[in-house]
């Protein structure tokens, strides 16, 4: 087994070095003007930071390029800036939904990808590309995104929510995924209590 890679051992700020994967699509409902509800597809934007594990979700409404730079503006309001962003590229998403190769190609592709690229490059954020058809390259995200889904899918049965109702629910399931126990949980009331990635990102 290699060894892991410098951005995973090394010690950092919390989302100094992230990734990113897209999880959907998701039906929700929307409110049409007194005429009822229409259902439309909502995707999860799903942020991991490299050394401790903590993950970001943002609902995002659609996958334009301008959807997802809102995204990333609102993940680095609250996060602050990361140096470095890695995510999956290539063929691994071919087989993937449609919708979800859509979000591949308007981070490859012009005119969306110039507007993206425009707007890293202001933030001062490198994006690094996974090599096509390594998609073990990204497991750490892909783990984060089976994680929040296993959540996520338990929380909303068969219900269909509007896009507040799914922000919220996004941000408990972002608690309650941060609160797990990043080291062994020990059976004797006089240990410590393990460390999570929340008591990186609240105490």
């Amino acid at each position: 087994m290699s060894d892991l890679p410098a951005t995973r051992v090394t010690q950092s700020e919390v989302f100094q070095n992230t990734g990113v994967d897209y999880a959907g699509p998701i039906c929700i409902k929307r409110n049409i003007g007194g005429r009822g509800n229409q259902t439309v597809k909502a995707y999860v934007a799903v942020f991991i930071c490299f050394s401790t594990h903590a993950i970001h979700l943002e609902a995002v409404s659609d996958m334009t390029a301008d959807a997802f730079i809102s995204t990333l503006r609102r993940f680095i309001s609250r996060r602050g800036r990361p140096f470095q962003m890695f995510s999956d590229c290539g063929s691994n998403f071919l087989k993937a939904s449609r919708e979800i190769t859509e979000y591949r190609d308007f981070l490859q592709k012009d005119p969306q990808a110039t507007v993206i690229h425009e707007f890293l490059a202001s933030k001062m954020i490198t994006w690094h590309f996974n090599p096509p058809s390594s998609p073990h390259f990204g497991g750490l995200w892909e783990s984060a995104v089976k994680l929040m889904k296993s959540h996520l899918i338990r929380c909303i049965g068969n219900s269909i929510l509007n896009f507040e109702e799914l922000s919220t629910l996004l941000t408990q399931v972002e608690a309650c995924v941060n609160s797990r126990p990043l080291t062994p949980v020990s059976s004797s009331p006089e240990d410590l209590s393990p460390l999570t990635p929340g008591h990186f990102l609240i105490g």
